[in-house]
Formats: C-alpha cells, sequence, structure tokens
C-alpha cells in the first residue's frame, strides 16, 4: 500500500462465492453458496434484505478488485419451502486498490482520471451540506470543503503525503505495514497542527464542520468570513513547507522557533528584524524560501492563535487607568491631572508614559478545556482526592475547599469549574541591582490540576505586568481592574460558554465558572 498497490490480489483459477445464512441459524451447516463472475470482495460495507415480489432480495454493497464489473447482477436460490431468495451485489468501484495516478505530475492524463474517480467515489459520502474532508496538501482533511472544490484543491496544491489509508473518505483502516529503513526521512506534519486542531474544534454534530470564533476563544458563534480567511491562512502556515524540498520544518513552526530563540536570547526587535531581514536576503522568495518578513508579522501570525495581550495605558502615578467608556479617551489624569504622553506636543503617534500589559483569562481558560492535553486533567481535583486521614497533598483536602462546596453546592456540582490561586510579587526585569526597577507580574495557577501539574512553571498563566519603575504598593488595586472585570463574568452564575474537547459531543459546550481562592 506504500508504493500505491493493492495488498491483496485476485486469484483468477480459483471460483469466486458469496454464501447466504440466516440470522437464526444455530451453525455454518445451513449456508447457501452462490456462485458470481470471477472477482472478489475487498471490503464489505453493508448487507440488507429487500421485500420482492418474487421473494426476498438481499442486498450486499461492497469493494471490488478493478477489472470485474458485476455492478446490479442479481442470482437466485430456491429453498426448500420453493420461496426463492434473490442477491444483487452492489459494488463500489475499488479507487483504493491504484493509488498510482498520485504519482504522476498534476498535468497528466492518469493524474486528472484519478482525482476524477475519486471526487465520484466521495460525491455519496457528503455530508447534508455537501460538504467533505479535503485531502489536499494545504486542507489535510482538516477543512470541510463543497464537493465541487475537492478536484480543484487537489490539482492546485497536491495530494497530502501523510494520507495514505484513505479511511476519512471509506477506505477500511489497515494494519500497519512493518517499517522498512530508508535513507530519506517520511513528511512530518506541523508540531503547530495538533494545536490548530484544538483551536477548531467541532463537536460531531455540526454538519457544517467549519470553525466558529465561538471555537477559536472568542464568545461570538456568528463567524465573519474575515474570521475564516485568518484562519484558513493559519492552517496554510501550518502546513506550508519553509522552502521547496522541505519535508520536517513549516513556516509556522520556523516563526514559533525563532520567536523563542528571540526571548532566550533577550534580541532586541531591531537586532531580530534585521536577521529576518538577512535571511531573505541570502535565501530571496524568488527562489522558493518564504521566511517571516518581520517580527511584526510573526505577531500578528500568533494573535490569530490567541497569544495576544492588551496595551493599557495608565497614569504615572498610579491614580487610574485610561480604559473604559470614562476614561479612553483623556489626555490628562482625572486624580492628579498628570499628563497621558511623555511629550504631549509630539506630532503623530504619542508615548505613553505608563502601559499595563493584560493577558485575558477567558480565553486561556477555554483553551485548557480545547486542547487535548489540559481537558483531561481539568477534573482531576473531583477524584484525586487524598485517601489517608490526616494528610493534605492538594488543596481539595483543605478546610477551606470543603467549607466553599457546602456554601455554593450550585457550583460544586460542576467539577469543570475553576479553582485559581493567585500570586504577585516585584522584580528587576533588566538583571542589574545598581539600577532601582520593579515590575510586578501577575499570575494564575490552576487548582483543578493534579499537584504535579498545578504548580509546574509551564502551567502558570500570567496575566497582568504592571510597570515600574516603583512598587505599585497600595494603589495594586488599580491595575488588577481589567482582572477582576473578567472575574466577576466567570464568577456569573451564567459564566461562559466552553466546549470541553474531552467529551466530544454536542452537549459539552457548558457554562465554565471560575473561584478565586484566597
Amino acid at each position: 500500500m506504500v508504493r500505491g498497490k493493492s495488498p491483496v490480489v485476485l486469484d483468477p483459477n480459483k471460483v469466486s462465492r458469496y454464501g447466504v445464512l440466516s440470522k437464526s441459524a444455530i451453525d455454518g451447516s445451513s449456508v447457501q453458496w452462490i456462485d458470481v463472475p470471477d472477482c472478489f470482495c475487498f471490503h464489505l460495507w453493508n448487507a440488507w434484505e429487500e421485500d420482492d415480489i418474487h421473494g426476498d432480495k438481499i442486498i450486499v454493497v461492497q469493494c471490488y478488485e478493478l477489472g470485474f464489473n458485476i455492478i446490479g447482477s442479481m442470482y437466485e436460490l430456491d429453498h426448500s419451502d420453493h420461496v426463492s431468495t434473490s442477491v444483487m451485489i452492489r459494488n463500489i468501484p475499488n479507487v483504493f486498490a491504484d493509488k498510482s495516478w498520485l504519482e504522476k505530475p498534476h498535468g497528466s492524463r492518469e493524474f486528472y482520471d484519478g482525482v476524477q474517480k475519486f471526487v465520484a467515489h466521495c460525491t455519496p459520502l457528503v455530508n447534508s451540506a455537501g460538504r467533505i474532508r479535503c485531502p489536499c496538501k494545504r486542507c489535510r482533511n482538516i477543512l470541510f470543503k463543497p464537493i465541487e472544490w475537492i478536484g480543484d484543491h487537489i490539482t492546485d496544491n497536491g495530494w497530502d503525503p501523510l494520507y495514505t489509508v484513505w479511511d476519512k473518505h471509506g477506505e477500511p483502516a489497515l494494519p500497519t505495514p512493518p517499517l522498512q529503513a530508508t535513507p530519506t526521512p517520511p513528511p512530518l506534519m506541523s508540531d503547530m497542527t495538533a494545536l490548530l486542531d484544538d483551536l477548531s474544534y467541532i463537536p460531531p454534530n455540526n454538519e457544517h464542520n467549519e470553525p466558529t470564533q465561538g471555537d477559536i476563544g472568542e464568545t461570538s458563534n456568528e463567524p465573519t468570513q474575515a474570521t475564516r480567511n485568518e484562519f484558513e491562512e493559519l492552517y496554510s502556515s501550518a502546513n506550508e513547507a519553509l522552502y521547496p524540498g522541505c519535508d520536517h520544518v513549516t513556516r509556522l513552526d520556523f516563526m514559533a522557533k525563532f520567536t523563542y530563540f528571540k526571548v532566550k536570547g533577550k534580541l532586541t526587535d531591531s537586532i531580530f528584524n534585521e536577521m529576518l531581514e538577512w535571511l531573505q536576503y541570502a535565501l530571496p522568495e524568488s527562489k522558493g524560501y518564504k521566511f517571516p518578513p518581520s517580527y511584526y508579522a510573526i505577531k500578528k501570525t500568533f494573535k490569530t492563535i490567541g497569544l495576544g495581550y492588551e496595551s493599557i495605558h495608565a497614569c504615572e502615578h498610579d491614580c487610574c487607568l485610561f480604559r473604559g467608556e470614562v476614561n479612553k479617551d483623556l489626555q490628562f489624569c482625572p486624580v492628579c491631572n498628570t499628563s497621558r504622553w511623555k511629550d504631549s506636543d509630539t506630532p503623530g503617534k504619542k508615548v505613553p508614559r505608563k502601559v499595563l500589559r493584560y493577558f485575558p483569562i477567558i480565553p486561556r481558560l477555554q483553551r485548557l478545556y480545547k486542547s487535548r492535553h489540559t481537558a483531561k486533567d481539568m477534573i482531576w481535583h473531583a477524584t484525586g482526592k487524598c485517601t489517608e486521614p490526616g494528610k493534605m497533598q492538594h488543596p481539595v483536602d483543605g478546610g477551606a475547599w470543603k467549607k466553599f462546596d457546602m456554601k455554593y453546592p450550585d457550583f460544586a456540582k460542576e467539577p469543570r469549574n475553576v479553582r485559581l490561586g493567585l500570586c504577585a510579587d516585584g522584580f528587576n526585569p533588566f538583571g542589574n541591582l545598581s539600577q532601582t526597577y520593579s515590575m510586578w507580574p501577575v499570575i494564575l495557577t490552576t487548582y483543578n490540576l493534579p499537584p504535579w501539574l498545578c504548580m509546574k512553571e509551564s502551567n502558570f498563566m500570567l496575566t497582568l505586568l504592571i510597570p515600574g519603575p516603583k512598587s505599585p504598593g497600595k494603589d495594586i488595586d488599580v491595575y488588577l481592574r481589567p482582572l477582576i472585570e473578567d472575574l466577576q463574568v466567570l464568577w456569573d452564575k451564567k459564566g461562559v460558554e466552553t466546549t470541553d474537547i474531552v467529551s466530544g459531543t454536542c452537549t459539552d459546550h457548558f457554562l465554565v465558572r471560575l473561584l478565586l481562592l484566597a
């Protein structure tokens, strides 16, 4: 099958037969055999009985080896009670047996005929919206397209090289053949594709099977065409080769890894942009290389995934935030009358004196249930209580947790509701103790997770970066207001609609609520 050939072949020296056995038969002694023209059944899809004027008819739907056409052939059986039974064999052309057309040039007649046979085979398999998974390199069986588009997509983008067993288009899954040593590594799918799969998770009863804004971290279930286009473009980047012939690194992989190096090496934006410019000069796009043009373009791409933050201007003396309907357009602090800008007379874009960075928590909490890696652990607290009396291995074993459950049983009965802890502390981001500067991060920990995960650094949620140069002190409540507003929304009985990918049913568009443990 790896070479595009059938794993089984027909032996023309043997007779082809079908056996018919009553459902009520005690053993196989009453089986009746019917000789048919030479063929073999590659895969039996279904069989059922239908009433006929001459008796009973048995319909058999199957795949068969190419070269033998017995579509519509009918054979009769005579029973001892003289009631005739006919067997009608409906063969479905086996497009799975010969995949050699995939290796032909896209403009060749063989490739065109193969595409047309594949589309014809898929036509009865579409959903109620007339769509089916597209196996081209760009869609990778993730996006559903109209059946009329499938042929053009395969011709324009090529066939997904990882899709060798066409199980999403009717081919029965077969045991994986033993691996063979090969000098070249097989094509690898982007590590980012799994992340995008989680973002675009769709319940099984969604007939259109398209990502919605609600599925990618927004609250609206009415996606705009621009949102769909951005998400499809993101999928394209996740599976777009970095350069011609590259089968192990995609464009999105490069952006993620290169940005990681920027953070780890503490590179400035200007140095990072110069490196990208040099890469584009040495490996130009005209020769097929697809490096991002700038750090801004990378950040814009990642914002589609939901990795962005809000920049909120603040008063220099920690009096207020310039946000909300009342304060967002003010040029001076309503408390101390200090200018919002470093230089109010500067023409063009002005520079604020202080900027608070807020990482919204609602889409990040939704992401915990949309990721197959974390969703399964989010209800650990409901089953992972310590069994040894007098010992505490997790906050769920503490008195405060139990007292809260008794006071708010409507919150406690849903184990997927989230319980968080909050911590904040100052640090000097410049690593130079001779320079006085104190920046305060506000971090949330998820107590739904087991103890070996909830205190793991990778599971901390950075929500606020409070700027210096000095500690906010008792004015820290001013900077906590964006977070508190989201916490109030999540504590409200209505909660926020979220999808649980582990359950995978339409009923698990549940309303998640949140508690902040003191």
